[in-house]
C-alpha cells in the first residue's frame, strides 16, 4: 500500500522552499543553470518569487563588487523578456550606479519601482544628497518621501 503523502507532486511551497535552500547553496557556477531550471516550474509565480528572492539576496552581496556586472548581465540572459524579473535586475543595477556615485538619470530615479523607491531611500549605501533629496520631493509614497528626508538629515549630521 502507498502512502498518498508520499506520492503526491510537492506543492508549491515545498518546492519554493527548496529553489531557496538550493539557489543559496549554488557555487557561482551553478547559479545561473539553476536559476533557468527553477524558472521552468510550471507555477510561474511561485519560480518567478523565488528567483526574485535570489537576485534581491545576490545584487545585495555584489552592490559594490567589480563582479556585479558581470553577473548582472549573466543573469539578463537566463531571465530572458520576464518583465518583472528583468525590472528588478535594471533596479539594482541602478541602484548600484548612485551608490558608486557614476552618473543616473533623474527620470531613471522618479519613474523607478516603489520597492527601488523605498529601498533607496533607506539604505546606508545610498549617500548622494542628489539621489535622496529628488525622492524627498519627488518620491511616489509618503513614505519614500519621509525616509529620503531623514536620510539626509543623518548624512548632514556631523559624526561623533
Amino acid at each position: 500500500m502507498t502512502d498518498p503523502q508520499h506520492d503526491r507532486e510537492p506543492t508549491e511551497h515545498q518546492r519554493y522552499a527548496h529553489y531557496l535552500q538550493a539557489l543559496d547553496a549554488a557555487s557561482e557556477a551553478e547559479e545561473a543553470e539553476l536559476v533557468a531550471a527553477v524558472l521552468r516550474d510550471q507555477d510561474e509565480a511561485m519560480a518567478q518569487g523565488a528567483v526574485v528572492h535570489h537576485l534581491d539576496r545576490r545584487a545585495a552581496q555584489l552592490l559594490t563588487d567589480a563582479e556585479f556586472t558581470v553577473w548582472a548581465h549573466i543573469m539578463a540572459a537566463v531571465i530572458g523578456d520576464r518583465d518583472y524579473l528583468a525590472r528588478r535586475l535594471r533596479e539594482w543595477t541602478l541602484l548600484r550606479t548612485i551608490a558608486l556615485d557614476e552618473p543616473w538619470a533623474a527620470e531613471a530615479l522618479t519613474a523607478a519601482s516603489d520597492w527601488f523607491q523605498r529601498t533607496a531611500a533607506t539604505a546606508q549605501i545610498i549617500t548622494s544628497s542628489d539621489a535622496l533629496s529628488l525622492l524627498a520631493e519627488q518620491g511616489r509614497t509618503r513614505r519614500v518621501r519621509n525616509a529620503a528626508s531623514r536620510r539626509m538629515e543623518q548624512l548632514d549630521q556631523p559624526p561623533n
